[in-house]
């Protein structure tokens, strides 16, 4: 009897949303690479190629060279189609164009979709993706003219609109690149402090961007059916208590800082300590030097930084709902109540220990490459685990670190925002070997905590 041949292993979801996102960023470094993305054909080298790219893939904006001076129209354009790609996911677009050549979506294409939006069901999931797409074109054309408008005052008209399409969709994706350092004496959205319009145009992008589709499409279904899910009560609320207390914080320490809010009006101090407050959780623009602040705060950016936007989102870090859990679990043990309780709803073990797991992995991701970047690099250990959470959060705040790190340091940072973009979980589930169901459940034992 002829023995029959193993079929090839079908890759996971898990699988298939790592090797996703490492081809994007393997085309998108060969792209950067060629002279045509350079001005003056003078290239930047393989490493900064690859490092450009995956910062732009994984919606990060950690920068080794100024994007508006050192890119042609070809590569700042590659580089704005990685953060589009990088922020919605291949999937949302392959999906779409499937959908729009009547191709059928199966079982498996759907199970990869939901892992990378971060959906707990199937149900409604294609409708979801067809108004995710919505959505974006929706928010991003909007920013696009509030902004183009703006600077229609003192740009041309055609650069104006470039801009306006370009930093929409580099601010709504919380990517934080910009090009502002080929019209202006010095790049990012610095050169806009005073100007109170654009602060609250990108300040919506950038919230927009991190709250997530699923909090955004509950929002606008809310006036019919009057009903907010727990996610989305969650999201919601846990953005606008770290976004005050951001605020406040950044605001309470840095009005005594000359080099950043001190010698400001009190309006555009204000302003500053809000837009800092909300873009450091993912956006990664500031209008006010980040290097300049003091340690205390720069350390709670850092911790700003880790907490991250929230699921389903363009943002990363450990996310919002998952900082919501740890808080909870706090609570419930100083209460001595054995549920995790949010709006009266019991949350589920398993989204517990997927909390804490997650938390866990990452600290030690940003920690042991902060310590690892240290050994490496003749630089404190603040700004090199101030880069190292960004490139995690994928937030792109940098304390101008980035461009002077070694190539070894430079690689190291780009697997820490690969990482940070698809998840750590969901990488350990790409990487683990194929599980296998316990024969046998052994009898519970207690140890001593605390």
């Amino acid at each position: 009897m002829a023995k029959q041949k193993n079929k090839p292993r079908s890759l996971t979801p898990p699988e298939i949303l790592s090797y996703g996102f490492g081809m994007i960023i393997i085309i998108g470094a060969f792209l950067l690479y060629m002279p045509i993305s350079s001005v003056n054909g003078h290239h930047l080298n393989i490493i900064d190629s690859f490092f450009t790219a995956t910062s732009a893939t994984c919606v990060t904006g950690l920068a080794v060279v100024d994007t508006g001076v050192h890119f042609t129209l070809f590569g700042q354009i590659v580089i704005l189609l990685l953060i589009q790609l990088g922020g919605l996911g291949f999937m949302t677009f392959g999906t779409l164009i499937a959908l729009a050549l009547n191709r059928r979506i199966t079982l498996k294409d759907r199970l990869v979709l939901q892992e990378a939006i971060n959906y707990n069901s199937m149900d409604g999931l294609l409708t979801l993706i067809r108004r995710v797409i919505y959505y974006t074109i929706t928010i991003e054309g909007t920013g696009a003219l509030l902004l183009a408008a703006r600077w229609a005052i003192e740009m041309p008209l055609s650069k104006a609109i470039y801009f306006g399409i370009f930093h929409s969709i580099s601010v709504f994706n919380n990517a934080g690149f910009d090009l502002f350092g080929s019209y202006y004496s010095s790049s990012g959205f610095g050169n806009f402090r005073n100007d109170l319009y654009i602060n609250i145009v990108v300040m919506m992008l950038i919230f927009l961007g991190g709250i997530g589709f699923i909090v955004i499409h509950d929002l606008l279904q809310y006036p019919r059916c009057k009903k907010l899910s727990l996610h989305s009560k969650i999201v919601l609320t846990m953005s606008s208590f770290l976004i005050g207390v951001g605020a406040l914080v950044i605001f309470s320490i840095e009005i005594f800082n000359p080099a950043t809010l001190g010698d400001l009006p009190l309006g555009q101090q204000i302003t500053a300590s809000l837009f800092h407050s909300i873009s450091s959780r993912s956006g990664g623009v500031s209008t006010v030097d980040v290097s300049s602040m003091s340690h205390s705060t720069q350390f709670f950016l850092v911790l700003l930084m880790f907490i991250g936007a929230a699921p389903g989102s363009t943002g990363g870090g450990i996310k919002v709902t998952v900082f919501a859990i740890l808080i909870g679990a706090v609570y419930s043990m100083i209460r001595s109540r054995q549920d995790i309780v949010f709006f009266k709803k019991r949350l589920p073990q398993e989204s517990i220990l997927r909390a804490i797991t997650q938390t866990l992995m990452a600290l030690f991701l940003v920690i042991s490459v902060s310590m690892v970047l240290s050994a490496l690099e003749d630089s404190e250990l603040l700004p090199l685990l101030f880069e190292t959470t960004s490139a995690f959060a994928t937030t792109g705040l940098s304390l101008d670190l980035t461009p002077n790190l070694t190539n070894i340091s430079k690689i190291i940072l780009c697997f820490v925002m690969f990482i940070g973009r698809i998840g750590p979980l969901t990488l350990a589930y790409a990487i683990r070997p194929k599980p296998q169901k316990d024969l046998l459940r052994y009898p519970e034992g207690k140890i001593t905590i605390g």
